[in-house]
């Protein structure tokens, strides 16, 4: 009997091992990236950002977080009390959940699944979930009206996205990340495919709802988006999960465009650091691009946003993906 509770303790301790390994870092990133955010930020627009709470500052998302947990959740009088509480909740989970298949080195996944972009896509399309039963649950037109918004948003904006991967699958020949990755040895993706990067990222500014696509808590017409009536703990996890949705975002990209771990040339003294370095360099790089956005561009009005998503990024990314078909049947480059 002991042998046999150790021959299933064992593996769930590990399981339990490796799912902490992703989850606590993935969450201290969440929590400096808002300060990363609020630092370049700064110093794009001439101000100093947080300073005041530790050394540089640096103690600033702990003393937020305290704040957050210490202020009281609000439930409107007329709300789904489950459903409200819930669609945090979902968001936040989800935002962790699709970390199990992103590889950040050769075999250093936690499920190294030979689906891994439809499970990625899957995981992303269902976010919109929490954000629609936010909106609903609130009871509040404002809420409503935000969670309508980035419901639209997502959706036309999933379509480019899925067309740009199958871009990237129609050169790799399988689904798993890692493969991915290691068909990017000698050319980066970005390189062949700069128009469908550029739309990869443009979209996944839309998708995460990120300046200029923020329209879904524009605060000049719907106070704050689907998250109006959320205060406290339920709040942050909203916030927490827009932020882990950033780095998830980042991270695929620099999967399928920038060689994931891969050094960008295979000499010393590239090859002398570690693939996990590369990589967080590459989600950096990333990281720092979405915020750029956010300080220098305007917000979009939502027409404009419509017509982006659906008369120019759906034909061209489509146009792209039979060009490539075309140019790989034609020079017998499909991969076996």
């Amino acid at each position: 009997m002991a042998e046999f509770w150790t021959g299933v303790a064992l593996p769930l301790v590990l399981i339990v091992a490796h799912i902490l390994a992703i989850v606590v870092p993935l969450l201290g990133a969440v929590a400096y990236l808002t300060y990363a955010e609020r630092k370049v930020m700064g110093a794009m627009q001439l101000r100093q950002g947080p300073m005041l709470v530790g050394p540089f500052g640096l103690l600033q998302p702990v003393a937020d977080g305290l704040k957050l947990l210490g202020k009281e959740t609000i439930i409107p009088a007329g709300a789904n009390r489950v459903v409200f509480i819930l669609a945090p909740i979902l968001t936040f989970f989800l935002s962790l959940v699709a970390w199990a298949v992103i590889p950040v080195n050769a075999g250093w996944a936690l499920a190294d699944i030979n689906v891994g972009v439809l499970y990625l896509f899957a995981i992303s399309s269902l976010g919109v979930y929490g954000i629609i039963m936010a909106g609903w649950a609130s009871n509040s037109r404002y809420a409503f009206l935000g969670a309508m918004r980035s419901a639209a948003q997502m959706v036309s904006y999933e379509v480019s996205l899925g067309l740009v991967i199958i871009t990237v699958l129609l050169c790799v020949g399988s689904l798993n990340l890692t493969d991915v990755v290691m068909a990017q040895q000698s050319v980066w993706f970005i390189l062949p495919h700069l128009p469908m990067f550029v739309i990869f990222f443009t979209s996944a500014l839309a998708e995460t709802s990120r300046t200029p696509f923020d329209l879904p808590e524009g605060e000049s017409e719907l106070v704050g988006g689907y998250f109006t009536e959320y205060s406290g703990m339920t709040f942050a996890l909203f916030m927490l999960g827009e932020y882990a949705n950033i780095i998830l975002m980042s991270a695929f990209t620099v999967i399928l465009f920038l060689g994931g771990w891969l050094p960008p040339f295979d000499v010393a003294p590239f090859t002398w650091i570690p693939g996990p370095i590369w990589f967080a360099l590459k989600l950096a790089l990333m990281l720092f691009c979405f915020i750029w956005m956010r300080a220098t561009l305007p917000r979009f009005r939502y027409d404009q946003l419509m017509r982006l998503g659906w008369k120019v990024f759906l034909p061209a990314s489509l146009l792209w993906v039979v060009l490539t078909a075309g140019v790989l049947v034609t020079f017998g480059w499909l991969p076996e």
